[in-house]
């Protein structure tokens, strides 16, 4: 007796001739193989698959932690370097303004106490060709 239909036939197949079907299956089943152990079987495959899918979510939010660990220490050193940088800058422009006001305070005195400028340009150097 042949249990394997076509697509067609299946189809076709009323309830009782299925539960027929479905007997002779079980009939048929060897007793190397019988149902428990199967059941056994494919308990263990899915707890198999189970703990493997389980293991490399875990490596996953593993690397995850990781990655967010080392944003938050780039994050921290970036701001860092920024406030150090706007400090820099905001000392180079005092330092700038301090020297632009010390010429300026220089030149003036020149310009209005006489000073000869021989001595002036011993402390501070003109520029060439203005001698």
């Amino acid at each position: 007796m042949s249990v394997v239909k076509s697509p067609e036939a299946t189809r076709s197949t009323k309830p009782a001739e299925l539960e027929r079907n479905i007997s002779a299956v079980r009939q048929q089943s060897s007793p190397a193989f019988p149902m428990e152990d199967t059941g056994e079987k494919a308990s263990t495959l899915v707890l198999r698959v189970s703990a493997e899918s389980t293991r490399e979510i875990d490596r996953l939010i593993d690397g995850l932690k990781n990655l967010r660990e080392k944003l938050r220490n780039d994050s921290s050193r970036l701001q860092r370097d920024i406030v150090e940088y706007a400090s820099l800058s905001q000392s180079a422009i005092q330092l700038t303004k301090i020297v632009t006001d010390s010429l300026t305070h220089v030149k003036g005195m020149s310009d209005t106490q006489g000073v000869n400028t021989k001595l002036l340009g011993s402390i501070v150097p003109t520029p060439r060709g203005e001698s």
